[in-house]
């Protein structure tokens, strides 16, 4: 330990960030590519919020969850993106120690209530499936609005010891991290103390949060099955369709994460590349699909939208 210098985390005042190894060349291009996801996830989810506030028949559970996840998706962007365009176009690649902490307080905290988001939309789709005269009285708008505070509440709660475990490590002085941005399995592999502390509270998150909201979405679309099968085949399909979009979603979400967590437990001797490219597709490709997602997969949200723009295209003849 003597030969390494140690820095204490009072005196850490900046990470390094990276683009994307072997293509530095390229970065300023890629910044093109990247500025397109970032304005495509703000405008389809905006879209999506603003729909959905305007059109009163879309005021029910389902498309209120929807919402949530959508302004969720505009924060994660904004606390990611406009770091990274400065990363491949202006080179400003340091991040100070305490800015680093507050975006990794918001990526990992938004994902868990992302979470919770999503096993709310999978009891919605249960109680719809299995109990559909009871589904007003149960998910009514206040204890929607609930679900949604308890969302936020739940990812900040277990979310907020991470930035304290991360500042009570001292760092040695090699400090360029293997992200565009700051996530704390990447950030503590840099300390040389012993982490193990903040590797057992990282499981402890993975178990006690995702692991159990995807057992809870796949508990809640096995009861959905064993129902619909009970009913006639016209029945199953038009069941299946309302749950469609949620589970494409659901997908696009735990995949990469799944992916991701993998690659920093268990590919340590993985090209790098394929961290970055995991911790880009998780954090960045759903903001993106989501709306689509719902935009083509549900008939009300895409004949809202279409009525919207017949709408603003029809005004300006009213003053002819």
């Amino acid at each position: 330990m003597s030969g390494l210098n140690i820095i204490s985390n009072t005196s850490l005042t900046m990470f390094i960030l990276i683009g994307i190894p072997g293509l530095e060349d390229a970065n300023f291009w890629i910044a093109f590519l990247l500025c397109f996801v970032y304005l495509m996830a703000i405008l389809g989810n905006c879209t999506i919020v603003f729909i959905i506030k305007m059109e009163s028949s879309l005021h029910e559970p389902m498309y209120f969850f929807l919402a949530m996840l959508a302004a969720l998706d505009i924060l994660l962007v904004n606390s990611v993106i406009p770091k990274m365009l400065g990363i491949f176009w202006f080179d400003a690649r340091e991040i100070s120690f305490n800015a680093c902490l507050v975006q990794m307080f918001c990526i990992h905290s938004i994902s868990a209530m992302e979470s919770t988001i999503l096993v709310a939309m999978a009891f919605d789709r249960y109680v719809a499936i299995c109990n559909p005269l009871r589904h007003k009285s149960i998910l009514t708008s206040s204890i929607v609005a609930k679900i949604g505070l308890v969302a936020v509440i739940r990812g900040a709660a277990i979310m907020a010891p991470l930035p304290c475990l991360i500042k009570r490590l001292p760092y040695c002085r090699a400090t360029v991290l293997s992200h565009s941005y700051c996530l704390h399995q990447d950030v503590m592999n840099f300390s040389c103390a012993d982490i193990s502390v903040n590797i057992i509270y990282g499981l402890i998150i993975i178990i006690s949060a995702m692991g159990l909201d995807s057992l809870l979405i796949f508990l809640s679309y096995f009861l959905i099955l064993r129902a619909v099968l009970r009913l006639s085949w016209e029945v199953r399909l038009k069941a299946f369709s309302t749950c469609i979009s949620h589970i494409c979603v659901v997908l696009i979400f735990y995949i990469p994460f799944i992916g991701l967590a993998m690659v920093h437990r268990f590919g340590k001797r993985s090209s790098p590349i394929i961290a970055i490219v995991m911790a880009n597709v998780y954090l960045l490709v759903p903001p993106v699909l989501n709306p689509m997602v719902y935009g083509i997969k549900t008939k009300q949200i895409r004949q809202s939208i279409m009525k919207a723009f017949h709408r603003n295209a029809t005004r300006p003849e009213l003053f002819h």
